[in-house]
């Protein structure tokens, strides 16, 4: 028993090796802790710069706080191309809004490196002020791309319309590289729009910026003058026009008309422009339109529209690419779709949502555009049986003439 005893003892020698396990662990803590590559402020530059295009504004402005390094990338141009500018009153707006000492330090520092910037303005007139003020000290700016967007119903007629023009045409002369303008939900009631027609300081956009591919509008804004300005010769090809047509009273909204030679210079000058244009108008607000052939190549209407104006369709826009019509009244469109695949060659995509057309109408139109058809959206609803077809019958015949499987709807895709 006393050898038994004897042997315990050498298992007590293992308790100093215990001890020296959380010193090697601390020693191990304390050199990661001292050594400086590891420090958080000297992670290398195009790492933090990486990190930042993930963050939002206001995070990236905490962040550059960390420390000195950190806040020279928060400068860094890459992280100041694209900025968007909100501009709303607390006092009558719940959205957020862009601090004032955030838009001086962009103007002080950063006016050179913007290339993408929007305004988002809500119904003041305070609102509408600022965004004027922010563009004429926007001297230096090189901008590719500009967005106006509206809100709510923004409103200049408290503000002077000499200083609107001014802060405009700040823009269009000093951003050479200016290729797009979107001048977005405006309503055709915006003095806004009287005050650029008034002033031809959307003519200043095609005379200063001739670089400019992409331009998005309100009707209201478009002219046979812009359109010979965009076809001149030192002006690029334009690739995409953008053209909305809106009326909000009916009856009250008077249209005017582009005249067929200013379409045609502009499309002799840009033979591969695509020109979409968005209508919500009412059935007697259509008459000024589609008189004379319009090179329009993607068209929508999001209202009613009647069978005169699909017919008018069919006629006089040649260039048709793609057509959705989201509703028409209870007669048949079968005279107007054949038509349109008669002339319109280009064919490629159509949409129908609240209207009727016959399932041997349906199916003459398919037959006569084949293939071409790359997208055909047409609601079941839309489709009345006749003596030949019925609704079963119709998809086999329709996928036949598309040369691949096809079937109607049953909500609208667009």
């Amino acid at each position: 028993m006393k050898r038994g005893r004897t042997g315990l003892k050498p298992k007590c020698q293992i308790f100093p090796v215990r001890e020296e396990r959380p010193k090697r662990q601390k020693r191990r803590a304390s050199s990661f802790a001292l050594n400086p590559a590891e420090d958080w402020g000297n992670l290398p530059h195009h790492i933090v710069l990486q990190i930042f295009q993930h963050l939002s504004l206001v995070d990236r402005a905490r962040a550059s706080s960390v420390c000195r390094h950190w806040n020279d990338i928060f400068h860094t141009p890459d992280l100041w191309r694209r900025f968007e500018f909100e501009l709303n009153q607390p006092a009558t707006s719940y959205l957020r809004s862009t601090h004032p000492d955030l838009i001086q330090q962009i103007i002080k520092k950063h006016a050179q490196h913007l290339q993408y910037v929007s305004f988002k303005v809500d119904s003041c007139t305070e609102s509408a002020e600022a965004a004027c003020d922010i563009l004429s000290q926007l001297v230096n700016c090189t901008i590719k791309t500009l967005g106006l967007i509206s809100t709510a119903r923004p409103s200049f007629m408290d503000v002077s319309q000499a200083h609107f023009v001014s802060a405009l045409t700040v823009v269009f002369v000093n951003s050479k590289s200016l290729s797009s303008i979107k001048i977005d939900d405006t309503p055709v009631d915006d003095p806004s729009l009287k005050v650029l027609v008034a002033n031809n300081s959307i003519l200043c956009v095609a005379d200063q910026c001739h670089g400019l591919r992409e331009l998005a509008l309100n009707y209201h804004l478009l002219s046979d003058e812009l359109l010979l300005a965009l076809s001149s010769e030192k002006h690029v090809h334009l690739e995409h026009l953008r053209i909305d047509v809106v009326s909000e009273n009916p009856g009250q909204t008077h249209f005017h008309t582009i005249k067929r030679s200013s379409w045609e210079a502009l499309v002799r000058h840009s033979p591969k422009v695509n020109i979409v244009m968005y209508f919500f108008l009412y059935e007697e607000e259509f008459e000024p339109f589609f008189c004379e052939e319009t090179p329009v190549t993607h068209l929508y209407f999001g209202r009613a529209v009647s069978k005169e104006m699909l017919g008018r369709v069919g006629l006089n826009c040649p260039r048709l690419v793609e057509l959705v019509v989201c509703a028409n009244g209870l007669e048949p469109l079968d005279e107007e779709l054949i038509r349109i695949a008669e002339r319109c060659k280009s064919l490629t995509a159509i949409g129908l949502g609240e209207c009727e057309v016959t399932c041997s109408g349906f199916v003459e139109f398919v037959k006569m555009c084949g293939g071409r058809l790359t997208q055909l959206s047409i609601m079941e609803e839309v489709l009345i049986p006749d003596s030949s077809y019925n609704i079963e019958q119709i998809h086999s015949e329709v996928s036949k003439h598309l040369g691949r499987m096809w079937f109607p709807d049953m909500m609208p895709t667009w």
